[in-house]
């Protein structure tokens, strides 16, 4: 393996740390999680932020709430879930030259952030909670109060290696709910897509979707979105077909049927017209100076002085700061054991069975069958609000 690493993709002081890593995987039985990555692979940035990538557009987001009719609005969201792909699986390749390991959140950490109000949009928030460590867990809500919107969910992942690939099975899901002017409630159940990180051996990984993920509608619509990418002698990266069917059509007879490339541009085949287009800037989202954050567990505040290092590529510093983090994480817990407490979580409350994924999951025969969830409080702090 070490003869196929590019001096060019690996730092000279880290090809020994990539090296022993790559040999580390090969070898490795289990959730892949667990393993240290060198630091020069190292995102700065921790998996708490990436809820954010939810809403990087926040008009399509907004715009649900304005289609007129049920089919309009399952549309509306399938542009919007696409719109969403680039940002959570690509952007980081653009920016930082290849895929970057995020860092692993502890438990507690908390990010917040929100996207004002522009052109009558109304003002997006988003809170996050990492809810569990072991294995690592990440819960959210979006909110466009004056739209009637609203995003609730969570993320885990199963990863284990493949070939030359990490596979990456993400486990847990997303219910948007919309409240109509009339009354009445829509609520969609969104599954996430599998992941394969490739380019470990050229220590520059990417990452491509693959197989299928579903969004599942109450008032009965379903848009299945299968995934596909380069291969060897054909096919396209970032390539996706969604097909949206109601109840009284099957697969075979679709009322939609989108094409393209998730990272790009993707066109209704019927007609021709542009589905989605995200070659155009994302919005950031806001979030509060480090020094005005007053909360220890916020995660830019957390990880400072380990993405200062990261980002200058002092990865000794990095390194450094990064283990007194996970020290101090590893004494907290020890010491609750101790006394006989657990770990409160703050904003959320995890519920066994979500009702809304075992009832839209028949409309795709979901697996498995029934699925938790962690529950929103609505006790963000004012600063968050």
């Amino acid at each position: 393996m070490a003869s196929t690493v590019e001096p060019d993709a690996v730092p000279a002081a880290q090809r020994g740390s990539w090296t022993s890593f790559l040999k580390s995987i090969a070898t490795f039985t289990g959730d892949l999680s667990s393993l240290t990555a060198p630091p020069f692979i190292l995102s700065p940035i921790s998996l708490t932020e990436f809820p954010a990538y939810w809403c990087e557009r926040p008009e399509l987001f907004a715009a649900i709430a304005d289609g007129p009719t049920a089919e309009d609005r399952a549309l509306r969201v399938l542009k919007w879930f696409i719109s969403t792909l680039k940002g959570q699986y690509t952007t980081r390749n653009e920016s930082m030259g290849s895929e970057k390991k995020p860092l692993n959140p502890v438990l507690g950490e908390l990010f917040y952030g929100r996207w004002p109000d522009k052109n009558g949009r109304g003002l997006t928030e988003l809170v996050v909670e990492q809810v569990s460590h072991h294995p690592p867990i990440t819960a959210y809500y979006i909110s466009n109060e004056s739209k009637g919107l609203a995003l609730q969910g969570h993320n885990a992942q199963k990863t284990s290696f493949s070939g030359a690939s990490i596979i990456v099975k993400q486990i847990g899901h997303a219910i948007l709910t919309l409240d109509l002017p009339s009354g009445e409630k829509e609520t969609y159940l969104i599954t996430l897509p599998r992941l394969v990180i490739a380019g470990l051996l050229v220590g520059s990984p990417y990452i491509e979707l693959s197989e299928s993920s579903y969004i599942a509608s109450s008032t009965g619509y379903l848009s299945t979105i299968d995934y596909s990418g380069k291969g060897y002698f054909s096919g396209k990266a970032h390539t996706l077909k969604a097909i949206v069917t109601n109840p009284t059509l099957t697969a075979a007879h679709p009322l939609y049927v989108v094409e393209g490339q998730w990272d790009a541009i993707s066109h209704d085949k019927k007609t021709g017209a542009e589905f989605t287009n995200v070659t155009s800037p994302k919005e950031e989202v806001n979030v509060a100076p480090i020094d005005a954050q007053a909360d220890s567990f916020e995660s830019r505040r957390l990880w400072k002085k380990v993405a200062d290092g990261i980002r200058t590529g002092d990865f000794d510093t990095a390194s450094r700061e990064k283990g007194k983090i996970e020290n101090e994480q590893r004494q907290r817990r020890r010491d609750e054991q101790a006394r006989g407490e657990k770990w409160q979580l703050k904003h959320f409350v995890r519920i066994e069975s979500d009702p809304e994924y075992e009832k839209l999951g028949h409309l795709f025969k979901a697996n498995p069958p029934i699925e938790d969830c962690y529950v929103f409080q609505h006790n963000a702090p004012p600063h968050a609000q």
